[in-house]
């Protein structure tokens, strides 16, 4: 979460959780030697059992876990080298610190207390550093590689850019980095993208201050942002873009310096295209639930009724019978009756 200096210079937050992720920015005075003073705080407590905190280095990423995370520290260094470089982002160059909570309380500890309680993973881009959860993280926290690339993204954009990226930048790229495609589910069934449009990126930014569902969407939303601005020139993606905000003072100068068009024409046009993409399919998913809802609303009432109107006719051809039934022996002891009064009929009797 991006904040000003109002808000105490607390920065931008970025965790990751069911695949999302945001950053936060600290003070710099808690550098790298803040994870290692926490990480020996436990080692003291642990030392007895033989599971005191460990260290791993590879290239520019130093690792700091316990000893059930040593098959997950190793994954994650190896793919982090093996990956090392950032599209249309010279490679960086600065180390990072990579702490790997053994729970989800350590996790939380060493996070802050305004760390939500969903939080996966967050970036530390002024003392270069990325906390995330172990093994014991829920499955809800998506695939720890991609996690860490997510992450990675955002000190690399702040290594060449700093804090000029607004939120909505900065976490649009980084789910461009780490391949977050299935970003896009979330539009596709995003209701209030049907029935009130594509925010606007401002709107984008106060979106990552709502609760988890808001934020998945303002996430989908900075993803698909990022994207289509890349889209604008296929050949060099966002290379000409970053060189022009690096050594400029705005976004919107950059834009149009890159891609000859203000930021407000494209903030249209992204509003636009995702409208024609992914407006239509949530409002068709939005009617397909409507339409179960109702059906399992008026289900019951249907089957109720169909028992009342099985009470029913089995009541009347119960009815029916019985009324015929009267009839028949009515007709019989009428005819007996007559019998009974008719002399010719009493003569012969008699005679036999």
């Amino acid at each position: 979460m991006r904040r000003s200096a109002e808000d105490g210079g607390r920065g931008r937050r970025a965790l990751s959780a069911a695949r999302a992720h945001c950053v936060v920015l600290r003070s710099a005075a808690k550098d790298l030697l803040l994870v290692f003073a926490i990480a020996l705080t436990f080692a003291g407590t642990l030392a007895a059992q033989d599971d005191a905190p460990r260290r791993l280095d590879s290239g520019r990423f130093t690792a700091v876990y316990f000893p059930q995370d040593d098959l997950l520290a190793h994954s994650l260094l190896k793919a982090a080298v093996a990956n090392d470089s950032f599209p249309w982002l010279p490679r960086p160059q600065q180390r990072v610190l990579i702490a790997i909570a053994p729970d989800a309380a350590r996790f939380h500890a060493w996070a802050g207390d305004d760390a939500p309680e969903w939080g996966a993973a967050l970036a530390f881009p002024d003392s270069r550093r990325i906390i995330m959860q172990g093994r014991s993280a829920s499955a809800d926290a998506g695939n720890p590689i991609e996690v860490l690339r997510h992450e990675l993204a955002h000190l690399a954009l702040h290594e060449r850019l700093g804090n000029k990226p607004p939120r909505w930048f900065d976490e649009g790229y980084a789910s461009v980095v780490a391949r977050e495609w299935h970003r896009d589910d979330v539009l596709a069934a995003n209701v209030a993208l049907a029935l009130r449009g594509t925010p606007s990126l401002d709107e984008l930014d106060d979106g990552f201050r709502g609760g988890a569902v808001a934020e998945q969407s303002a996430y989908a939303l900075s993803y698909r942002a990022v994207t289509e601005l890349a889209m604008i020139d296929p050949q060099r993606g966002l290379t000409l873009f970053f060189q022009y905000w690096e050594n400029g003072k705005s976004l919107d100068g950059a834009v149009r310096q890159a891609f000859g068009l203000t930021l407000r024409a494209f903030e249209t046009r992204f509003q636009e295209r995702t409208r024609q993409r992914y407006g239509g399919l949530a409002l068709f998913a939005d009617m397909s639930l409507a339409a179960l809802v109702l059906m399992l609303l008026i289900l019951p009432f249907f089957v109720a009724r169909r028992i009342r109107d099985r009470k029913r006719l089995k009541a009347m051809l119960i009815a029916d019978a019985v009324a015929e039934r009267a009839e028949r022996e009515s007709a019989i002891a009428a005819l007996l009756g007559e019998s009974q009064h008719d002399p010719d009929v009493g003569r012969m009797e008699e005679e036999r």
